[in-house]
């Protein structure tokens, strides 16, 4: 078992759509990470009548494994719905979670994101977020320390 097949696995454990409230609705899209130091994190999509306050199941990962383990580094993602990736924009990150990886470490833009799970098509956040706006800023945080 490699590590997608890993991922994959414990991202399925999530799938399970379901209506929390008749205003929130949850677990219909699914997300695995592994960490810098290779811990499986995983999360969930809630989404609600009120579009700002919902959370993809990027995010929601991504800050488990934050809030779990203080980490901000991730080395490879997959995110899904119903079934794995299988190309043609399945499974990729929404704009606000491309931003929200990237502003989280600058070291994600190296991450790998499963693209098509059969053929393990992967790409990377930077490829996702070519010319990216905040490197200046954060080139510029790098000189003065």
């Amino acid at each position: 078992m490699d590590i997608w097949e890993k991922l994959y696995l414990k991202a399925k454990e999530q799938y399970h759509p379901e209506e929390v409230s008749p205003f929130v609705y949850a677990h219909n899209v699914v997300c695995a990470l592994e960490s810098e130091n290779g811990e499986i994190f995983t999360g969930f999509c809630i989404e609600s009548c009120g579009g700002v306050l919902d959370l993809c199941a990027e995010r929601t990962t991504a800050l488990n494994m934050y809030i779990n383990s203080g980490q901000t580094v991730i080395k490879r993602l997959i995110a899904f719905r119903d079934k794995a990736p299988f190309g043609e924009g399945s499974g990729m990150p929404c704009g606000a979670c491309r931003e929200f990886l990237m502003q989280l470490n600058i070291k994600n833009k190296d991450m790998e994101i499963m693209v098509d799970y059969e053929k393990r098509e992967i790409t990377t956040l930077e490829k996702l977020l070519p010319d990216w706006w905040g490197m200046y800023r954060f080139n510029q945080s790098e000189s003065t320390q």
